[in-house]
């Protein structure tokens, strides 16, 4: 491929983003060449989506430039990305399930009849029938999107993109729900798009996709541009070695627990395609971390444990018993916590009083044989809690969504240990707090640990997993990849696991 600056169609150049209190992007830079596939990699966090998103007109950026087969261009929204021939597939797919494939593709642009305002029902669906045979599509103009597949669907919204003329196609995640079979036939699609001379920007944490489809390859790396090479030249363990390369300055973990008993055991858990037969046990006194990239299907196991989803099939055993899960209060009762990694949402009444939260979800515990509340008892509770936890807060009456993301997340903890919770879940516990409140919540974790509690810690920082973790669980697609003892963890190894989606390993130890 030529290496002529006509050939380039996108350059992006010094480009910084900040958000409230996140400097999500510093001094990054991005080009794309003309019937190319770039592929832009990095761990969650490391900024891609930004980078993608300003250019798609999404954000906008706070400094640095970009230029369009070599013009300066200011690109204020996606209407305005759009006419300039850039289009984004986002990973959550923006179609309308109650309108046909024609609908959705041309939806503000219909072809009208010969009577004002009536829209042409057959241009229309032959407009999108010509478009779907020049990708060599088999979709059916007039279905319903709602029917269609996830992956017709991706593909419907890729000859969306297509019906704006887009130069520039960008594609965030786009395999990430798919089948073998069904990537096999988007990579297809990809390599006609590239043929028309269309720029591709191919977003992915699945590292063994980028010899299969991709050009080149872009690392980013805590919001920072770290380099560019093309893909025949670089092995993929250069390349994670790029993703993973920050100096992880948090200290090693405590000793790691020597408490043989099981308290909590998963086997072969399954529901739908976000978990495919997981299993994996939990012992007293114990932090077992949770480890991959987004859509590996963590979550999805924690609310299938939780009973917050009801599983197609797998057991749960909890102190050795067969636990029947049907919802979080059969959960709560066996003594299983879940704290959710949206906690406002899931975890919080925001707009009652830090007491109130507290004791939220064991009220019965509080009351008398004619369901009347000892308030006395529940201040009591509550004070100690605040005061054991460190909860910053001017009173206990005080309202939940005036305090600091780590003390809302401490309010949560205070929650399930006054219903005597034995295993604890957290799910991206730091998430969306500063550095300060994030070391007080590892020592509240390590102090639960000593206390005996069993904690299953999800977190997509690998720094996190690796100060935290007594043992690491990695999944990838659903099913675990891998499993290792903190003690042997590395990045790398986990993110040799988190990416290792062809082959079903099963739990075992790195090399």
């Amino acid at each position: 491929m030529s290496e002529a600056v006509g050939d380039l169609l996108v350059e992006m150049d010094g480009i910084s983003k900040d958000f409230p209190g996140v400097q999500a992007l510093r001094s990054c830079r991005f080009e794309l060449r003309r019937g190319e596939i770039h592929a832009l990699v990095g761990e969650n966090g490391a900024g891609k989506s930004t980078l993608m998103k300003i250019l798609a007109g999404v954000y906008r950026r706070d400094a640095g430039r970009i230029r369009l087969s070599g013009a300066e261009m200011d690109i204020p929204t996606p209407r305005a990305a759009q006419q300039l021939g850039i289009s984004i597939i986002h990973q959550e797919l923006s179609l309308m399930p109650h309108l046909t494939a024609a609908q959705n593709i041309f939806i503000g642009r219909e072809p009208r009849a010969r009577i004002p305002f009536v829209i042409d029902q057959r241009k229309l669906n032959e407009d999108a029938r010509t478009l779907f045979q020049s990708l060599n599509l088999k979709v059916d103009p007039q279905a319903k999107v709602g029917k269609l597949s996830v992956a017709q669907q991706q593909m419907v919204e890729i000859a969306k993109a297509l019906s704006y003329s887009a130069q520039v196609l960008i594609m965030d995640e786009p395999t990430a729900t798919l089948t073998d079979t069904e990537i096999d036939e988007l990579f297809r699609i990809i390599r006609a798009v590239r043929a028309n001379g269309v720029g591709v920007v191919h977003i992915s944490h699945r590292l063994e996709e980028l010899k299969l489809i991709s050009d080149r390859v872009t690392v980013m790396r805590d919001g920072q541009y770290i380099a560019t090479v093309d893909t025949k030249d670089a092995s993929i363990d250069r390349i994670i070695s790029m993703m993973v390369g920050r100096t992880i300055y948090e200290a090693a973990r405590e000793t790691p627990t020597a408490n043989p008993e099981v308290v909590l055991d998963v086997r072969g858990l399954n529901r739908g395609r976000m978990v495919r037969d997981v299993s994996f046990n939990l012992r007293r006194g114990e932090i077992l971390g949770l480890a991959g990239l987004v859509g590996a299907g963590r979550t999805e196991v924690a609310r299938a444990v939780f009973g917050a989803d009801r599983p197609d099939s797998g057991t749960i055993l909890v102190h050795g018993k067969v636990a029947r899960i049907h919802s979080p209060a059969d959960a709560v009762h066996l003594g299983i916590g879940y704290l959710s990694e949206d906690r406002k949402r899931f975890g919080l009444a925001v707009g009652m009083d830090v007491e109130t939260n507290i004791v939220l979800a064991t009220l019965r515990k509080f009351a008398d044989a004619f369901g009347r509340v000892d308030f006395r008892k529940t201040r009591a509770t509550a004070e100690q809690r605040v005061h054991r936890l460190g909860i910053k807060t001017p009173s206990i009456k005080q309202k939940v969504r005036n305090l600091s993301g780590g003390n809302q997340q401490k309010v949560v903890i205070a929650k399930w240990l006054t219903a005597d919770t034995e295993i604890l879940i957290f799910d991206e516990p730091t998430r969306g707090i500063d550095v300060g409140a994030k070391s007080e919540i590892y020592h509240l974790l390590n102090e639960l640990a000593k206390q005996g509690k069993a904690i299953i810690m999800i977190s997509s920082e690998l720094p996190e997993i690796l100060r935290m973790s007594h043992r690491i669980v990695v999944m990838c697609e659903g099913r675990i990849r891998g499993e290792l003892s903190g003690a042997e963890a590395t990045q790398e190894k986990i993110m040799t696991f988190a990416t290792m989606r062809t082959t079903a390993i099963g739990p075992q130890t790195a090399a």
